[in-house]
């Protein structure tokens, strides 16, 4: 069983979570916290395997309690659930090493999807024999990748992966209109994944400026 600790400053909300988490093979919820320091001590006690960790807590901020747990040297696995849509957020959850990044409200079914990609990963992990990065990336694939993991909902992982590859691949920068043609998109769809690697820190934009009209955004794989 995956032991799980649920952190929530809504003891509503993490009730409800709580019974998620139980509806699903696999998982045990073994305590629930409700502040930053609660969580951290619980954490000590409990010694869960993962960490539901909401980011707007009464006394700490999520990420410096994640923070806190690294230093005092627990290795459970953390899975932010918050309703902060920052960019900084987003980009210090992914550095912090966070598994997943799910945003507030979502269903059962959202979660339950989650954890058991979550379950599949570590399960991988720990019968890995790691002789190459061939070995590293079938692994990896287990869950879909490290950037797909806080992916906004209506974003779809497969053409996220066909975004990345088009710009990782392009011979310098690109535009919304050329990623469209190389993956298949709307030039609006291409866009808005575009946008989205540029807001996590894994892609950047620049403007180019023609002779007249606006100037248009390219885009470059890379942050």
């Amino acid at each position: 069983m995956i032991r799980v600790l649920v952190v929530d400053d809504d003891f509503m909300v993490a009730r409800v979570h709580t019974g998620f988490v139980s509806r699903v093979d696999g998982f045990e919820v073994v305590g629930t916290s409700h502040t930053g320091a609660e969580a951290v001590q619980a954490a000590a006690i409990l010694e869960p395997d993962l960490v539901l960790l909401d980011l707007y807590l009464p006394d700490r901020f999520g990420l410096d309690v994640l923070a806190d747990l690294r230093i005092a040297g627990r290795e459970c696995d953390v899975m932010v659930i918050t309703a902060a849509k920052e960019a900084d957020a987003v980009r210090g959850a992914l550095r912090q090493g966070v598994v997943d990044y799910v945003l507030k409200p979502f269903g059962f079914e959202d979660l339950r999807e989650r954890l058991e990609r979550y379950a599949a990963q570590r399960d991988a992990l720990t019968e890995a024999q790691v002789r190459g990065q061939e070995d590293i990336d079938r692994v990896l694939s287990r869950s879909g990748g490290a950037s797909q993991a806080a992916l906004p909902k209506g974003m779809s992982p497969q053409t996220a992966e066909l975004v990345q590859t088009a710009l990782r691949e392009a011979q310098g920068n690109l535009s919304a209109t050329e990623t469209a043609e190389l993956v298949g998109v709307s030039r609006v769809s291409a866009r808005r994944y575009l946008e989205y690697f540029c807001s996590i820190g894994q892609a950047e934009v620049s403007l180019r400026y023609g002779s007249a009209g606006r100037p248009e955004r390219r885009y470059r794989w890379g942050g």
